[in-house]
């Protein structure tokens, strides 16, 4: 059901960026905050990092339920539920005074994250077409990569001048801004045309089969890599992926529709934009070591990431019109490589202060032209290539793909930093948790180059997706 008279304008747009950089600025700003709030609440930085990547990987763990059930129950009500998740999580961590609120806090604002991306994306792709369309997806791409530039930044100017829990309060803030605009948006959800069932199933096994795997990279070097715990671990996420894969191929109403990846443009999309959410963890690792390592205040550590903050607002929609130009391959290709030199200066520690200061400053300026170039025809490959009856389920596995590839990313540099650290060599750890994610950039673009085609931008037909592997929505056939 959608208003078919009603066409998008700049508020929603709007509500719908301040709805997304709830999670992508405001949760995220967690990352550069890591002294003062291990300082403040008593709590262990092993602690600290599984609560930093909770948020993430509970957003990437039910985003796809979640847009699912926006397809279902509506994709504005969806958005709403997700900003009232919001203000609780935040709220949870403005009053919390330990470990407890503070790890309860970041699962709710993942359940949030998980509820209000897919929804978001599918009334952009509802409401706007063509040009308008891509122009939509460049400002929710600046929420989205925006807001994960500013969030160093941003987290780090409020941690030092207001204290860390500001930035929560900011973030209901703009909850409840973003309920504002949107107040006036028609609702859009898919007309059933039959009986619907949920995949409990696929969803507990997917759920526990992700956390076992964050336990394995986050507490693996506490629980000792050869240890019976961890290596049971391990046989224990590769069998529930395996089974997962098994119980969830064919299903009618699968959790994830494998059909979807039977499309190479989509496939492309979603497993490049996993591994550039992964390049996330050089946030944690470079903020936690200028600050512990070269004596930097956590407004400081923002600072060097202006450049950042910048080119990657500037870029996207530098990439947006490259996309209309050119097609999606060539500023996915190019932004792929900036962003893994601009990492790669960053593991220079070896360098004396001045000289890695200025290093890592041209680092972040060509890390952000990167994943600002990237990220629209990312974003409008993913969309354009889902059929109308599950662009909320194709959106949520996308998005589901950007919160695991950060929550994974996160967790297996600072589980490679914080195991280097026991030798007592810190630029030797920060360097490793560094070229950790040149390497996922570098398999993005391995993954862009074979998996995106030169005109990979272009508007699906519903006989294209038909013939491109999708199951046709009306005889639910290939």
């Amino acid at each position: 059901m959608v208003s078919t008279s009603y066409k998008g304008t700049n508020k929603m747009i709007t509500g719908i960026v301040f709805g997304v950089i709830t999670f992508w600025l405001f949760a995220q700003s967690m990352v550069n905050v890591v002294p003062a709030v291990q300082e403040d609440l008593g709590v262990s930085l092993g602690v600290l990092n599984i609560a930093i990547s909770l948020t993430a990987l509970f957003s990437g763990i039910f985003v796809v339920a979640a847009g699912g059930f926006a397809d279902k129950i509506g994709r504005k009500k969806m958005t709403y539920i997700g900003l009232v998740l919001s203000i609780i999580g935040s709220l949870c961590l403005v009053v919390a005074n330990g470990a407890t609120l503070l790890i309860i806090g970041r699962i709710i604002q993942g359940f949030s994250a998980a509820c209000i991306m897919p929804a978001t994306i599918a009334l952009m792709r509802t409401y706007f077409d063509g040009a308008d369309r891509q122009r939509a997806l460049s400002y929710w791409s600046i929420g989205s990569w925006g807001g994960s530039g500013v969030c160093s930044f941003a987290g780090g100017a409020i941690a030092t001048y207001m204290g860390w829990k500001w930035i929560f309060v900011f973030s209901i803030v703009f909850a409840l801004l973003a309920m504002y605009l949107l107040k006036d948006t028609p609702e859009s959800k898919v007309k059933q045309k039959g009986p619907s069932r949920f995949d409990f199933s696929g969803l507990v096994v997917f759920v526990f089969t992700m956390i076992g795997l964050n336990v394995v990279i986050t507490r693996g070097a506490d629980f000792g890599w050869t240890s019976p715990l961890t290596v049971g671990l391990i046989a224990a996420t590769v069998l529930g992926m395996l089974f997962f894969i098994k119980i969830e191929t064919g299903k009618l109403h699968a959790l994830i529709d494998f059909n979807l990846f039977k499309n190479k443009p989509y496939t492309g999309a979603t497993i490049s934009n996993f591994l550039l959410n992964a390049v996330g963890g050089t946030l944690v690792v470079a903020n936690t070591y200028v600050q512990v390592g070269r004596g930097f205040t956590a407004f400081q550590s923002g600072m060097l990431s202006i450049g950042y903050l910048v080119s990657v607002l500037v870029m996207i929609r530098v990439g947006e019109k490259m996309l209309q130009k050119s097609g999606a391959k060539l500023p996915m290709i190019i932004g792929s490589i900036l962003t893994a030199i601009g990492i790669g200066t960053m593991a220079l520690t070896f360098l004396p202060d001045t000289a890695y200061i200025i290093v890592v400053f041209i680092g972040f300026i060509l890390f952000g032209t990167g994943l600002g170039m990237y990220a629209t025809p990312s974003t409008d490959t993913a969309v354009s290539s889902a059929p109308e009856d599950k662009v909320g389920s194709a959106s949520g596995i996308y998005k589901m793909a950007s919160s695991l590839g950060g929550s994974f990313g996160v967790a297996i540099s600072a589980a490679v930093y914080g195991t280097m650290t026991l030798s007592g060599n810190i630029e030797k750890a920060a360097s490793a948790g560094i070229i950790a994610n040149v390497i996922f950039a570098l398999l993005a673009l391995v993954a862009i180059m074979f998996l995106i085609p030169k005109a990979a931008n272009e508007p699906v037909t519903q006989k294209a997706v038909v013939n491109k592997g999708f199951a046709d929505p009306v005889n639910n056939r290939l």
